[in-house]
Formats: C-alpha cells, sequence, structure tokens
C-alpha cells in the first residue's frame, strides 16, 4: 500500500475533478506484476493500468489500491467491472471513495463478485492524499491554501507597495511547486494593478492552474500578464457593479469572465466547484485574505518568512481586518511543519481541527 500512495502522489495536481489513485498487482503468488496511477481525468484510472500491465498474471492474484474502485460509467467505463473480469480473489483498499456516485457500491460490487475485500490499510496516509477531493466532495468548494511571504516584522512590502522580492529563490521555487498541486491561483485587482503577476507553476503543471482575479468592478490595467491565454487560462470574477466597457474590454481580450452575485470569495468558490476544482491557492492581499479566511475558504496557510526589517508603521501586513476584538476569539492554527527555504523559514499551518495536509 505504502508503494501504491507513491505511485497516486505521481499524479497529484493533474487529476482534477477526480481524486489521485495508485494500484498494483500481486499475482497469486505474491509477486509484483502491474502497476499503474491515474494521470489525469480522462485517462485510465489506476486499477486498469495496473490490471493491464499483469494481464493474466492477475488471475488469482490480489489488487492493491488507494481508493474504492468507481462503479458507474464517467468519463471511462466502471473500475469494478475490469477488476471482476480480471479474475482477482483479493482487493485491498485504503479508503472508501466519499463521491455519492461510489460511496461503497464499488466495494460491494466486488464482494458480491465473491472477491475478498480488506479496507483501511494506511486509511489515514490515504486520506491526507486526497483531502482536497474528499474536501470539495463533502462541501462542494476545492480546499483552499492561503500563501504570503513576508519579512521577520511581518511587512509583505514597503510603504511605498515595493515588494520584490522578499523571498528568495529557493522559497519561490517551492511556490511554483504549491501551485502546480492545484487547480487555481486567485489574486486580487489590488495584486494584479501593483504586481502585474504570471501567476503559473513555471511548466511543473501541464495545463498551468486556472490563474483567478477578483474585481467587483474591473477596474484592471488593459495590459497584463495575465491576459495572454496561450501561457495559461484566466478568469476574472466580477460584481454587478463592473460596466458594461470593461466587461467588453475583457471579452475582447477573449479572457473569461465570471459574474458573482456578490463578489465574495465563498461564492467563488462555490463556483469552482462546479467547475470540479478540488484545491486553489490564494495569493491575494490582505482584504481578500481576511475575506477568505472569514468566509471559511482557507483550510492551510503557507506562510514565508524572510530574515529581512522593512519596517514604516505604514508597510502593508498580511491580513486585513478579521473582525476580532478579544484575545479569547483568536484560535491558534495547528503547526503542521517548518522547514528552512535557503535563508527563508516556511511555517505550514493547517486549519484548528483539520486534517494535515501535504505539500510539495
Amino acid at each position: 500500500m505504502r508503494r501504491a500512495l507513491q505511485l497516486a502522489a505521481l499524479g497529484a495536481g493533474r487529476t482534477s475533478p477526480n481524486p489521485v489513485v495508485g494500484a498494483l498487482v500481486l499475482d497469486a503468488a505474491g509477486q509484483l506484476v502491474g502497476e499503474g496511477y491515474h494521470a489525469r481525468a480522462g485517462e485510465a484510472h489506476a486499477e486498469v493500468g495496473a490490471l493491464a500491465q499483469a494481464g493474466a498474471r492477475a488471475r488469482g492474484g490480489t489488487l492493491v489500491v488507494t481508493l474504492e474502485p468507481c462503479c458507474h460509467q464517467g468519463r471511462t467505463p466502471p473500475c469494478s467491472q475490469a477488476v471482476i473480469a480480471a479474475g482477482v480473489v483479493r482487493v485491498v483498499v485504503a479508503m472508501a471513495d466519499p463521491n455519492p456516485l461510489v460511496a461503497g457500491a464499488g466495494l460491494e460490487q466486488l464482494r458480491l463478485a465473491g472477491i475478498e475485500v480488506i479496507e483501511g490499510v494506511a486509511a489515514a496516509e490515504a486520506l491526507a492524499l486526497n483531502r482536497a477531493f474528499v474536501h470539495r466532495i463533502s462541501t462542494g468548494r476545492p480546499l483552499g491554501i492561503l500563501k504570503w511571504a513576508m519579512s521577520l516584522d511581518g511587512r509583505i512590502a514597503l510603504p511605498n507597495g515595493a515588494s520584490h522580492w522578499i523571498s528568495g529563490s529557493a522559497a519561490r521555487a517551492w511556490v511554483h511547486q504549491l501551485r502546480a498541486a492545484g487547480d487555481a491561483v486567485i489574486v486580487g485587482g489590488g495584486t494584479l494593478r501593483a504586481d502585474d503577476p504570471l501567476l503559473t507553476s513555471r511548466g511543473h503543471r501541464d495545463p498551468e492552474p486556472l490563474r483567478v482575479v477578483v474585481s467587483r468592478s474591473l477596474d484592471l490595467p488593459a495590459s497584463a500578464q495575465l491576459w495572454d491565454t496561450a501561457v495559461a487560462a484566466t478568469l476574472v470574477a466580477h460584481g454587478p457593479e463592473a460596466s458594461a466597457a470593461a466587461c467588453e474590454r475583457l471579452d475582447r481580450l477573449g479572457v473569461e469572465r465570471l459574474p458573482l452575485a456578490a463578489c465574495e470569495p465563498l461564492e467563488l468558490l462555490e463556483a469552482l466547484g462546479r467547475r470540479g476544482c478540488n484545491q486553489v491557492l490564494w495569493e491575494c492581499g490582505p482584504d481578500l485574505a481576511a475575506a477568505a479566511l472569514r468566509q471559511d475558504c482557507v483550510q492551510g496557510i503557507a506562510a514565508v518568512i524572510a530574515p529581512k526589517l522593512l519596517g514604516g508603521l505604514a508597510a502593508r501586513t498580511p491580513l486585513g481586518d478579521l473582525g476580532l476584538q478579544a484575545m479569547e476569539q483568536v484560535v491558534p492554527w495547528d503547526g503542521v511543519a517548518l522547514r528552512l527555504l535557503g535563508p527563508d523559514l516556511l511555517w505550514q499551518l493547517d486549519q484548528p481541527g483539520g486534517d494535515r495536509q501535504l505539500q510539495p
């Protein structure tokens, strides 16, 4: 199962709206004869790939898989029927599939076919690996990670707005991998105007994650790196107050627009969930970050702290007002990991009471 989990991780960031899954086949003598993982949505599932590699040697053997085989027709045929047809006598599963279309029905099909089913092997590890998928299935929204880079004195920019670069090259390279693990990167209009970011994984993910801009009024620059959709897709979410002229300008650029009733983080994530996004990365300014936290749109935090002092009472900090009035209202986040990225310190935090989130 540990090997199957390693295989599953190879598909991280590429399978949405599906989960990541790894599988292997042991023959009747217990020898490894096939391996597979789900590489991307629409392609063969892990079980099918492992069984195809094993061929006739799978008969009488064991399938080890990180998630319950599906039993419904989607973009690919049901895996449960492929498992039954392969003639394995035992299936070892890490966890059941929380998708209501499956939810134990796949395992029941296997049992009815006379196959021995063993559940719960390395279940915690499998759940951590698919935490984003499980979160979307259970809430309808993608799991959110909030990332920022700040100085030792808690600043994300100088008083004049200058911020390139607070963190070092090692930390920025890590962020590219973090983007690749998700389906969308979200910024606000202020970040777009101030930084003109590219928001790609720099080739760590193909296709690149969706780049999302949140702007109620569409007060956005006429030229920006995000408008080049040949590099990566861009979506601009806006409110009803956006002018027709601003909408037409984006339409002429070929940039997709998403009209929202209130243009709030929760409404945006519900829309991204319907698009099949399992995980998003918030790389926004303090006001949007605070709104995302207030609306429970953040399940993990990645804070990079650089050994630099920016100073200045007017310097920007990572978060806007959270509406807290007393220290008793402050809930500490759970510490997941501390690590050095060159000279910078990465502090990864998890939502209080939440499962630990695996990061690149």
